[in-house]
């Protein structure tokens, strides 16, 4: 049977950017340094911060980039070079859901994945750069003010398709697909955190800086 061009190649690109999402560079960075596997400690999550609990503040950071990295790559692949092959707004969103359901649920790590901070970021900086950055600073603001990694992470995804929203008033075009997309992403954000909003709520969540780290 012939899959038309139209519909193979936003598929590969799909199930590529999953792949490259599944690489979980918590797992990796931390077999790499010869630190003990992320999953296996603090809040069991593969992430940068948890990674951090490990006292190698080089391996988190290094973990956080390639995190980034990993959800950067294909959605700027597909906005900047996919037109040629047909790739258009819709596999931008496809192609930025998979990569992010990637690093939550890796095909590599048995689907036991972080909660998706650092790669949604990186998607977000794909799909727009002053997307990225507005996001960024998001977390930046919150983060300082509160010293909760997690109410940052929250408020980031909340904002961020507001974000995108307002930037096609302002300064970009704005998609329906990728709109709705970086709503999904959101509102799995969110869910991912939901222990630490029950901690938040409780008063019982960790600050930035001190005995434990947020999640």
């Amino acid at each position: 049977m012939n899959i038309p061009l139209e519909l193979l190649h936003p598929a590969l690109a799909t199930v590529l950017a999953y792949l490259i999402g599944s690489v979980s560079f918590a797992v990796v960075v931390s077999r790499f340094m010869g630190l003990a596997d992320p999953r296996s400690y603090g809040s069991n999550n593969p992430g940068a911060t948890n990674v951090l609990r490990s006292g190698n503040k080089a391996a988190a950071l290094l973990t956080l980039l390639l995190d980034g990295v990993k959800g950067w790559l294909p959605v700027y692949a597909v906005v900047h070079f996919g037109e040629v092959y047909g790739l258009g707004a819709g596999s931008v969103a496809l192609v930025a859901l998979a990569a992010f359901v990637g690093h939550v649920w890796p095909v590599f790590f048995r689907f036991q994945g972080g909660k998706g901070v650092a790669t949604a970021a990186g998607v977000l900086f794909g799909i727009e750069p002053l997307l990225g950055l507005a996001t960024l600073c998001t977390w930046l603001i919150v983060a300082f003010f509160s010293r909760y990694s997690s109410l940052a992470a929250l408020s980031s995804a909340v904002f961020a398709p507001a974000y995108y929203f307002l930037g096609h008033r302002l300064v970009w075009y704005a998609d329906d697909f990728v709109l709705m997309a970086t709503v999904v992403m959101s509102a799995m954000l969110v869910w991912r955190h939901q222990s630490n909003i029950a901690k938040l709520m409780r008063g019982e969540e960790s600050r930035i800086g001190g005995s434990k780290t947020a999640a």
